[in-house]
């Protein structure tokens, strides 16, 4: 008997004439059922009629409309604007190609773990501990809650950045960023959150009116977003260790984690998967923006001065847009920097307190008052207070952290992906919504460069006079170790093509298949290849993290 035909036999669900009644979700949180409760309206649960209109897919799309914009938005962030301005600040706009290849990166990853969020009910570090074993989960969990801390710390750097060059004084100001945080998030309703959200979102058009104050040169922005190419005469070291850091902060783990649960908590189901990847595009494509205009108005407002090729921080470019473009510049970028690093913060610490209420049984839902999800609350108001408070102790080496935060995620980011890989091939898991070989042979390109730039960012911060050769040698050597792998395991499968599974249900199915409760789940069973795979996995990623903690902490000792 076939999974799903034994999910039949249980009465799991039931064939009528007209329709079939889908199965209970396998949701971990019962407030995770019921109506789409959007920040621009709501669908009811029983709510099943056709959108053939213009004005009713309209409609539904407003009310779906949120977890892409919030989660691609909230990655423009302090970190992000950090970033950005050291690449048009010290190398113009010669950079910006690198945007566009992140777009693809961006919508592949983003768009598994949305099949995985509307298909399974369940957040992205449960599905990891119950199909790959404990260590895996709480190791997830774990580096998820430190890397998200030190990321909020980077916001509240940001906020401190914002409120500095404001003359606001940095305590209060922070601690009422933290409070407009966790009360957004504690009010007991999603909608009211979502557009607490949603108007922060729009916050980041503060950059817009800066575009048009600085109005850089159109023709060469152009040229620079679809031509790739390198800033002449700057040391190649410098510049691929940058352009790593624009893709560590373009995509993060964080991500992941936050896209998967908030689309749960939303109440999505497949029925209405077409509209959140509308959601979803639409969130690229304004980070996308978003960046590429920092690094456009950023280079032309230091070309020719002597502020350029001399970056200090974001708080240092708003100084810059104030002498060379006037007041009113300045001002919309600090502003626009509190906004990113404020929703910032707010995806980062939810993204942590869902991943630790899926895996410890908590209820954890913002359908749910404090009252009734304490545990939830509790960690996202205490990592955005402990990460505040931080940022607010004199002396505290706030610029190694950020290194940090950057060299981690780099660390971490194939393993995600990894994972991510391997969920969106789980049958039992995903059904008829698995991947197809085209996004898996992209993803495992993915993966491989993912490592490979990891392995760079990794041997850069460990060996800070590491020369331009020593990382071209990184990268053509592990081009080549990659596309000899890649070349091997497609003559093995050649040779040994895979044994179609009695799982599998047909791709026709996919409108009332939902994953069935993770208990009659069946232990998934890796290959041999998949088990050498993951336990290189393991002993880089310990070995790397080690090396790294160790490294920073000798910085901050002075050593």
């Amino acid at each position: 008997m076939t999974f799903y035909a034994r999910f039949r036999a249980e009465g799991r669900y039931i064939m009528t004439e007209t329709k079939t009644l889908l199965a209970p979700s396998a949701a971990l949180d019962t407030a995770h059922i019921g109506d789409i409760k959007g920040a621009f309206g709501t669908i009811r649960v029983n709510d099943d009629k056709p959108r053939s209109g213009i004005k009713a897919r309209v409609k539904t799309l407003l009310a779906i409309i949120g977890p892409g914009l919030i989660v691609m938005v909230g990655d423009n962030d302090a970190g992000a604007f950090g970033t950005y301005t050291e690449a048009g600040q010290n190398y113009g706009t010669s950079l910006l190609w690198t945007l566009l290849l992140l777009v693809p990166v961006l919508y592949v990853n983003q768009e598994m773990v949305l099949r995985l969020g509307v298909v399974s009910g369940v957040g992205h570090a449960r599905l990891i501990l119950e199909r790959f074993g404990k260590f895996w989960g709480a190791f997830s969990v774990i580096d998820l809650f430190i890397l998200n801390a030190l990321t909020i710390v980077t916001e509240f750097i940001g906020i401190s950045l914002g409120l500095d060059y404001l003359g606001i004084p940095k305590i209060p100001g922070i601690l009422l960023a933290t409070a407009v945080i966790v009360g957004a998030a504690s009010t007991g309703s999603f909608k009211r959150f979502e557009r607490v959200c949603l108007t922060l979102v729009a916050g980041s058009l503060l950059l817009v009116p800066i575009i048009f104050m600085v109005h850089p040169d159109v023709g060469q922005v152009a040229h620079d977003f679809v031509v790739p190419g390198m800033p002449k005469g700057a040391d190649l070291s410098t510049v691929t260790l940058l352009i790593i850091g624009i893709v560590g902060t373009t995509v993060a783990p964080w991500q992941l984690f936050f896209q998967q649960s908030y689309i749960i908590d939303k109440r999505i189901t497949p029925r209405f998967l077409k509209y959140e990847k509308a959601d979803l595009w639409l969130g690229i494509t304004i980070v996308i923006v978003g960046a590429a205009a920092i690094i456009s108005f950023t280079a032309a407002t230091f070309a020719g001065t002597p502020e350029f090729g001399n970056f200090t921080d974001a708080g240092g470019v708003a100084v810059g847009l104030e002498q060379h473009v006037g007041k009113v510049a300045g001002v919309l970028f600090a502003l626009a920097l509190i906004d990113a690093s404020i929703i910032g913060a707010a995806a980062v610490g939810l993204s942590t307190s869902y991943a630790l209420g899926d895996v410890l049984g908590l209820k954890h839902s913002l359908h749910r008052k404090v009252s009734d999800a304490k545990g939830f609350y509790a960690v996202f108001a205490g990592v955005l207070l402990l990460s505040a408070i931080v940022v607010l102790i004199p002396g505290s080496p706030l610029g190694l952290l950020t290194v940090g935060v950057q060299v981690l995620a780099g660390v971490l980011l194939p393993s995600a992906t990894v994972f991510l890989l391997l969920l969106c091939n789980d049958k039992q898991v995903l059904g008829p919504w698995v991947n197809g070989r085209f996004m898996n042979f992209f993803t495992s390109a993915v993966i491989a460069v993912l490592v490979i730039l990891s392995l760079v960012l990794t041997a850069g911060v460990l060996f800070p006079d590491l020369g331009s050769d020593a990382i071209l040698g990184i990268l053509i050597g592990g081009g080549a170790v990659s596309a000899v792998a890649g070349v091997v395991f497609l003559v093995y499968r050649g040779i040994h093509p895979p044994v179609p599974s009695p799982d599998v249900v047909d791709r026709s199915q996919r409108s009332t298949w939902r994953m069935p409760p993770i208990a009659l789940l069946t232990v998934p069973k890796l290959s041999t290849g998949h088990r050498i795979g993951l336990t290189v996995l393991r002993a880089y990623l310990l070995i790397a993290m080690i090396l790294v903690i160790v490294r920073v902490v000798q910085l901050a000792l002075g050593a």
